[in-house]
């Protein structure tokens, strides 16, 4: 039997891992500056990458690497090519020595790079020391490194990569160069897939790959692990149903088509996805999260337009939200995000997360579909500009603010018009005095309602879009 010839399959984040400056996608302020740096010759001695999961703080350190010590760089631009480039791309090199600080975080596993420090490069211009996971450190470990770190010889740098920066002590960040790399938005992860896909031959649908990028929260890493998971599953034509399938994700269209639900007032509609949502096994939490991400895109498109750059959606996307953006103000729309927000901290908490997300999506239909007290001033406004009724309307203003209302302005009387001369009459007997009336109860001082006329608040009702009156009748005591 002969041998069956067996093809290695590499991973997609392995494959594809950036190798210059230019392969980096979504962290261009970070880019720039490491470009400038090097062209210019400002090298700092130390450098600390902060940010999440899969964005780049690794890659970046190498490439930085490679950038410094490249024997026939193209610029900034490593070659990628000469000893130096292609050693420390493999993990070969001995003058780029990195440490997983996660595993080795004592002071014995520092004590190596302290002594290492001394020597002078072999091949290379810097001897560059890479600390992933730096927050692992002990307390100890840093401070071995702190005098290092502070004066270390002309040929050595140090980069240091975390993911949580709040815990490097501040003694060690104020003597490096801090980035903090960000999340990568969606429609640039949507676009790198892209790329890929049409270099691996792969067939895949652009909502698919939406779905990968919202599955991956930011992350490259992630969203190439999960392509490829995908087309191991399925091969290569890869549908939204198989992303949505595999990832426990709600579609495009039904999370749009729930925020519209919202927007309309429609209740019956949002109680009928949530159940559609609930019973398809969807995780609920994420449906909130991508909610709340949907309506972020929809402040930010009503402030900024739809050409801004912090829209974190795609074209399909933008289309939707433009439309959408037209069933409520913008002070509706932030007020329906806060709820948002506050639903999604109150669901670490409950018991029964589908009560709350139901009764909280009611009152966000609520939100976007009731006159404000905001519009209802204005609306007065408008009359008071529109009729001669301005003092009325004046007082109105203060009763819907709740000030006490003001006296009302004396109109001044015209003089009296001259009376005709009477001939002098006959004494008359005097009148009997009368009997004294009782007093009389004050009279009752006059209600809001009293102050709105038909008039007013028919203008006020057809002014504003959804405002409703309710006639509060006084219960007989």
């Amino acid at each position: 039997m002969g041998r069956m010839s067996e093809k290695t399959h590499i991973a997609l984040p392995l494959k594809y891992r950036p190798m210059t400056f230019a392969d980096v996608v979504g962290q261009e302020h970070v880019v720039k500056t490491l470009r400038h740096a090097i062209e210019s010759g400002r090298i700092a001695n130390a450098y600390l990458f902060i940010g999440p999961r899969g964005i780049g703080k690794t890659t970046m350190s190498r490439i930085f690497a490679k950038a410094l010590n490249c024997t026939s760089p193209n610029g900034a631009e490593p070659c990628g090519k000469c000893p130096n480039c292609t050693e420390i791309a493999a993990g070969r090199s001995i003058d780029v020595v990195e440490l997983d600080a996660a595993s080795h975080n004592k002071v014995e596993d520092v004590k190596p790079i302290i002594e290492a420090v001394q020597f002078r490069p072999t091949s290379a211009k810097y001897r560059i020391f890479i600390i992933d996971e730096c927050h692992m450190l002990s307390a100890s470990a840093w401070n071995a490194l702190l005098k290092t770190l502070e004066e270390p010889p002309p040929w050595a740098r140090f980069v240091f990569a975390t993911t949580e920066g709040d815990k490097v002590l501040a003694t060690i960040v104020s003597r490096c160069q801090r980035f903090d790399l960000r999340r990568i938005q969606t429609h640039e992860i949507v676009g790198r897939l892209k790329h890929i896909c049409s270099l691996e031959g792969i067939d895949a649908e652009e909502d698919a790959l939406l779905a990968i990028a919202r599955g991956a929260d930011g992350g490259m890493r992630d969203a190439l692990s999960s392509l490829d998971q995908l087309v191991a599953f399925k091969g290569d034509k890869v549908t939204e149903e198989d992303a949505l399938g595999v990832f426990g994700l709600v579609s495009r269209s039904a999370l749009e088509g729930l925020a519209g639900a919202i927007l309309a007032g429609d209740a019956a509609e949002i109680l009928s996805k949530i159940d559609l949502f609930d019973s398809a096994g969807k995780n609920m939490r994420r449906v909130v999260a991508e909610l709340t991400g949907h309506f972020r895109n929809l402040v930010v498109l009503q402030a900024l337009g739809a050409d801004s750059k912090c829209l974190e959606a795609t074209g399909d996307q933008i289309a939707v939200l433009t439309e959408q953006a037209k069933l409520a103000g913008p002070g509706r729309v932030f007020r329906i995000c806060d709820l948002l927000a506050d639903m999604e901290d109150k669901l670490r908490r409950v018991l029964s997360p589908r009560t709350l997300i139901e009764m909280s999506l009611l009152r966000a239909s609520r939100i976007a579909t009731t006159a404000t007290v905001e519009e209802l001033m204005r609306a007065v406004r408008a009359l008071r500009d529109g009729d001669g009724k301005a003092e009325r309307i004046e007082r109105v203003e203060e009763v819907v603010k709740g000030d006490p209302p003001s006296p009302p302005r004396s109109v001044p009387q015209p003089p009296p018009l001259p009376q005709p001369s009477r001939p002098v009459e006959p004494d008359r007997p005097a009148r009997p005095p009368q009997p004294a009336q009782p007093p009389q109860p004050p009279k009752p001082a006059m209600g809001r309602s009293a102050i709105l006329n038909d008039e007013l608040i028919n203008g006020i009702v057809s002014a504003v879009p959804g405002a409703q009156v309710i006639d509060i009748k006084e219960s007989p005591r």
